[in-house]
């Protein structure tokens, strides 16, 4: 029988062309903006790992950074400022085969959502998590974001920003997502193979992209040189090493504020993903909740006969 979810696990060659839609093809950002490489990113990498666009789910915020569920051909949900990863966590609770992808900008995901960021990383739901980080609020004019740099000057602040910027990276680790990377909209090669790994990796996968803002951040610049620290001579360290991945990351987090980009994995984890724990446990069906819409045999259960037999 055909369903809605007979694409999924399809074996077949993706072209990246397939998510560009066809009713708004051409994004509306900034010229310049750093969205557009994380959008050409993400097409090549997941057509690369061979899912279509049936088999995809893109959860977006609110924000500049938000509108490319728009411009990403596959299932969609432009949910709340902040929102965007309990309705990931939902979707792919509800259907694990499903390949679900949350984006949004620095604002959205470090500041509004930061609550949902943190426990979605603790839970260690396998999704992967694209923060767009320019280091301002761009849709709403330019208002410092919690990865401003100190001193950044916008119309709100026009003496500058007096609060130290967040260490998004170390808060990652800290709360346990289980693969953390950063890249830059300037290294389009590197940002497609982090993204390819962050599909892959079974688990949360936070990836801290730099996202320049030729509008409204002046000072952020493009995010050049960079440097990638796996191909750097300079660092060594091993990113399954948690204590050596927090120095790593600390490095990095004060570099950015001197100008110094540094880029790359730094942490990976192969702790057991939030759904491997709830069927390790029982309290989680090994097939897919989502396909008992489609069941025609299926029996469906109130959630009160549940309770009511856990509990008489």
């Amino acid at each position: 029988m055909n369903t809605t979810f007979s694409a999924i696990g399809e074996n077949r060659t993706v072209d990246a062309n397939e998510f560009t839609p066809e009713i708004e093809p051409q994004p509306t950002w900034c010229p310049g903006c750093g969205d557009f490489a994380v959008l050409n990113a993400l097409k090549k990498a997941v057509s690369e790992v061979g899912r279509s666009p049936e088999e995809v789910l893109l959860v977006t915020g609110v924000g500049c950074s938000s509108k490319i569920s728009s411009y990403f051909e596959c299932y969609g949900f432009h949910s709340l400022h902040g929102r965007s990863l309990p309705i990931a966590r939902a979707a792919k609770l509800a259907n694990p085969d499903l390949l679900v992808i949350a984006a949004g900008g620095d604002g959205d995901g470090y500041g509004i959502g930061g609550n949902h960021f943190m426990h979605t990383a603790r839970e260690n739901h396998d999704i992967v998590y694209i923060v767009f980080n320019n280091e301002v609020f761009g849709l709403t004019k330019g208002q410092a974001s919690p990865t401003s740099l100190k001193g950044h000057k916008s119309k709100e602040q026009p003496l500058g920003s007096a609060k130290d910027p967040i260490r998004p990276l170390s808060m990652g680790l800290a709360a346990g997502a289980s693969y953390i990377a950063r890249t830059a909209a300037v290294n389009p090669s590197q940002a497609k193979d982090i993204l390819v790994e962050a599909i892959q990796h079974e688990g949360f996968a936070h990836i801290d992209f730099l996202t320049q803002c030729p509008t409204w951040n002046k000072d952020a610049k493009q995010y050049v040189p960079y440097v990638d620290v796996q191909k750097s001579e300079e660092y060594d360290f091993d990113p399954s090493n948690r204590v050596q991945a927090a120095q790593m990351m600390y490095e990095t987090e004060t570099s950015l504020s001197e100008g110094k980009i540094l880029t790359g994995r730094y942490f990976i984890d192969d702790r057991p993903s939030y759904q491997q724990e709830k069927i390790a446990r029982g309290s989680m069906p090994k097939d897919p909740l989502a396909y008992r819409y489609t069941d025609e045999k299926y029996s469906w259960e109130r959630s009160f006969d549940y309770v009511e037999n856990r509990h008489t």
